[in-house]
């Protein structure tokens, strides 16, 4: 078997064993670290009929790790029977909460806009808005982003600033996001922040959980993605993923150690 041969058996069975799990899920289970496990046991806790905020403060770039993020806790918070609020910090954010609700919806038909969610949409100001919300939501979010009044929305009738908000759950991939959460609903209004960001951002918020005590657990990409969906029984899109890249690296490893065999049979046979 030439090289050329052995290159392209190689990317084709890589190719093979990547699809595979992405069209028939796998959903091996995977060890949850303690951040997502804090961040769950706050939605967990969160007693039914209340109102939440999930902000999407990213764009596409980052939603291959954030998007996961948002759906399995908006699931995860239908099943606790929670109001939802989307905000966006972020300008595209708006789309990426279109798009989670529109998804997992699909498995809960029942959940209606304006009286179990809504997406206020986008604000510009990051900091300065936060804290504007915490004076007056009404001022800020006049209507949601359809249009829709704020006085028109069933479920804001209770919710006239931020304290009247159980928890913050920010999804970040940068500025404005989970820092200004943090120093403005947490600092200022002692609301709970929990959320979560990409594996390379990671590093940086975890001294707000351990050392801070800032933020209540904490989503650090893809993999903490893919945890959040098996402590509530999801086999969502992060799932998937890790069950393609682990069976990738595995067929890595096994190629990594034919190839070494082949060089010291080779070897061998060079020295007799």
């Amino acid at each position: 078997m030439t090289a050329k041969t052995e290159r392209q058996l190689i990317y084709t069975v890589l190719f093979i064993a990547v699809a595979l799990p992405l069209i028939f899920p796998l959903g091996w289970k995977t060890e949850v670290s303690g951040y997502t496990k804090m961040a769950y046991d706050l939605v967990e806790s969160t007693p039914p009929g209340e109102v939440v905020i999930i902000s999407f403060d990213y764009d596409p770039s980052t939603m291959t790790e954030l998007q996961p993020m948002g759906e399995a806790m908006i699931e995860h918070a239908f099943k606790k029977d929670l109001k939802i609020i989307a905000t966006a910090l972020w300008p595209m954010g708006v789309q990426m909460a279109d798009q989670a609700f529109e998804k997992v919806c699909r498995d809960y038909p029942e959940k209606q806009y304006g009286i179990d969610y809504v997406n206020m949409g986008y604000k510009v100001g990051g900091m300065v808005t936060i804290q504007a919300m915490g004076r007056s939501f009404a001022e800020v979010f006049p209507s949601d982003q359809s249009g829709m009044k704020y006085s028109e929305i069933p479920m804001l009738k209770p919710v006239t600033r931020l304290k009247d908000i159980t928890w913050v759950s920010s999804l970040s991939s940068g500025t404005p996001g989970m820092k200004e959460w943090v120093m403005v609903a947490r600092d200022m209004y002692n609301v709970p922040v929990t959320g979560g960001c990409t594996a390379i951002s990671a590093p940086g918020f975890f001294p707000y959980v351990n050392e801070q005590k800032q933020l209540v657990g904490l989503l650090g990409g893809l993999k903490a993605a893919s945890e959040y969906e098996s402590l509530i029984g999801r086999v969502g899109t992060a799932t998937t993923k890790m069950d393609a890249q682990a069976i990738a690296h595995l067929l890595i490893l096994v190629f990594i150690a034919i190839g070494n065999v082949k060089a010291i049979v080779k070897r061998r046979r060079k020295e007799q």
